[in-house]
Parts: C-alpha cells; sequence; structure tokens
C-alpha cells in the first residue's frame, strides 16, 4: 500500500478522534452522574424539592446541581435553552399555557422539546392580604403584588385576573420577599405566592401581629379551571381556620434528550421512582402528597424515563434574566 495512502488514512483516523473528544467535552451532555435541576426561590418548596434530589442522588453517586430561578416561566425556557440544565420544576399551567400557544413558532419548539418525568404534588395559591381583603374578588381597585416576571407565581396571577374579570387599580412584579415588606409597611393590599405549603418564607416572616391573612379564592370562573383546594387550619403559626383556595400541579420536566443524557435522566428517574418512601420520610412535608403515576392531562410521560422503570407500570400521561420568548408571549397576550 502506497505510503502516502497510509499516511491519509492516519491522518483521517486522528481526525475522528479530535472531533469526538472536542464533541465530548464541548457538545453539552451531562457526564454520568452529573445532572442539573433548576427550582425556584431559596425559601420556596421548588428549591427544597431540589435539594431532597441532590440528598438522594448523592446516595447513589449522583452529582445534582440544583439552581435557583425567579420560577416556572423561566425553568420552562432553562431547560429548553440553558447548558448543564437537563432538568426543571414548572407549573402545569405555565405547561398547559405553552401548548395552547400554537401561533408563537418558539412556544411550538419548547412544547415540543419540554417533556414531563413525573408530576410531583399541588401547589397552592396563597393569597396574602390585609384584613379588609375578605375574598378574591375584593382584589377590585386594589394594588396587588404578582411576583417577578419568569415566575410561575406571575402567569397564575395574570390568569387568575383574566378568567375572573376582576380588575386590580395596579399589579407590581415584584418578588415575594419585598412584596412581604411592602404588604406589612401598607404599601399594597395583597400578593400572591403560588407554592406547596408550608411555605417557610410564611411560617418564619409572619406573625399574628401583621395583621395578615391568607384570602379564600372562590370566585366561580376560577373553580371551573382550577382545582379547589385547601389550606388546614395550622398550616402557620398565626393561621387558625382552614382557608378554601385553589392549585395547580407541579412537575418535574426534561428537554427530549435522544443522546446520553436521555439515559441519566431516566436512570435518575429510576432512582427517585423506587426511592419514593424515603423522600416522603426525609424531604419536604410535601412529598407526603406526591403521586407519581398521577395522569397529568395532555402529558405523557418521557419515554427515556419509561425505558428505565424496573418494575411498576407508571400510567402515560438576582441575576438579570435571558432573553425569554415564553415571557414575552405571556405579557403581549395577558
Amino acid at each position: 500500500m502506497p505510503v502516502q495512502f497510509m499516511g491519509d488514512i492516519m491522518i483521517r483516523k486522528l481526525i475522528l478522534v479530535l472531533a469526538i473528544l472536542i464533541c465530548t467535552t464541548m457538545c453539552g451532555t451531562a457526564s454520568a452522574g452529573e445532572l442539573g435541576i433548576i427550582t425556584g426561590g431559596a425559601k420556596g418548596t421548588y428549591f427544597q424539592f431540589g435539594l431532597n434530589l441532590k440528598e438522594l442522588g448523592k446516595k447513589f453517586g449522583y452529582n445534582i446541581q440544583v439552581y435557583n430561578s425567579r420560577g416556572s416561566v423561566e425553568n420552562v425556557y432553562a431547560v429548553y435553552k440553558r447548558p448543564k440544565t437537563e432538568m426543571g420544576i414548572v407549573q402545569s399551567d405555565v405547561l398547559a399555557f405553552v401548548l395552547k400557544v400554537q401561533s408563537n413558532k418558539v412556544l411550538k419548539s419548547i412544547a415540543r422539546k419540554t417533556k414531563m418525568v413525573f408530576p410531583l404534588y399541588n401547589e397552592e395559591v396563597h393569597l396574602l392580604g390585609k384584613t379588609e381583603v375578605a375574598s378574591f374578588d375584593d382584589l377590585e381597585n386594589r394594588r396587588v403584588a404578582v411576583d417577578k416576571e419568569g415566575s410561575g407565581t406571575y402567569l397564575t396571577a395574570k390568569l387568575l385576573f383574566e378568567v375572573s374579570g376582576i380588575k386590580p387599580a395596579q399589579t407590581l412584579a415584584v418578588g415575594t420577599d419585598d412584596a412581604l415588606s411592602m404588604l406589612k409597611a401598607g404599601t399594597i393590599d395583597a400578593m400572591f405566592y403560588v407554592a406547596g405549603f408550608p411555605v417557610a418564607l410564611f411560617s418564619e416572616q409572619v406573625t399574628v401581629g401583621d395583621g395578615l391573612h391568607i384570602v379564600p379564592i372562590g370566585n366561580k370562573s376560577i373553580t371551573e379551571f382550577y382545582p379547589v383546594a385547601q389550606i388546614p387550619a395550622g398550616t402557620y403559626p398565626w393561621q387558625s381556620q382552614s382557608v378554601s383556595t385553589v392549585a395547580v400541579k407541579a412537575v418535574l420536566v426534561s428537554f427530549d434528550f435522544r443522546g446520553s443524557n436521555c439515559d441519566s435522566v431516566g436512570e435518575f428517574a429510576n432512582i427517585v421512582y423506587d426511592n419514593l418512601e424515603w423522600l416522603k420520610q426525609n424531604g419536604h412535608p410535601k412529598w407526603k402528597s406526591v403521586d407519581l403515576d398521577y395522569p397529568l392531562k395532555g402529558w405523557d410521560q418521557y419515554d427515556c424515563v419509561k425505558k428505565h422503570r424496573r418494575g411498576g407500570n407508571p400510567r402515560e400521561t438576582g441575576q438579570p434574566m435571558e432573553e425569554n420568548p415564553l415571557l414575552d408571549a405571556i405579557k403581549e397576550m395577558l
């Protein structure tokens, strides 16, 4: 065989090896046992769930990176676009919004590439207000904080006003910590926080002396679209009576990986499924209400998760904010 031909073969092999090495280090594939999950604020239930998953993963050799965020709207786009963010926790009404908007090409692509790993728990809509705000309908012509743009709370609050026809005098897109301070100071009348109870912010930073209460949500137009829920008496030290509200479902989602990350997410999901009892015993109280087989309407389980189920038969079912077409669509439509 000619020397020149042999040289060409060796060069091609060398180029192929280098290409594989470069792709392995730069193409965004997580290392075995390395996964990222985007959650929510440090005092919210999403973040606590993320820490619980990190602790569980460590027992099985997984290094789970838990990222804070503004909430569900940011999380959906981060899972779709952001490196090393394989999974995220989002609200079901945010997912429903993404599914139903067919006029926006980017949102259609996000819907196609977002897959459900597991449904998690109900997130109760906490509406904290002054005593004179006796019901949701009393928010008419009031000043209301709806959390930061990019949060699931922001979208849910906007949807509740849209569905009910109630028109506040002003909605303020401020974070929950700032909103609580403003509510205590009397500069706003109420604030929304969508999270599974108990919420650390309200447990730790609200007292009887603040003169605040959880406002019931019973508007018929709202309960037609959102399931009714209860926040039991004593959930918070200052809450003496059970309060009727509505809820959304928290959902663990993944990007629709087709390579090694498909197996990484699927294998970790299998660990979560097999160790749900450990999470119920050692994690946030909301784990006790989790049904990983709950059939979430409109969403089938990620095929990479199904592939790795060994037993059981799951039913089908702050930093500057990056540019987010999902948030832009929400603001344009609402």
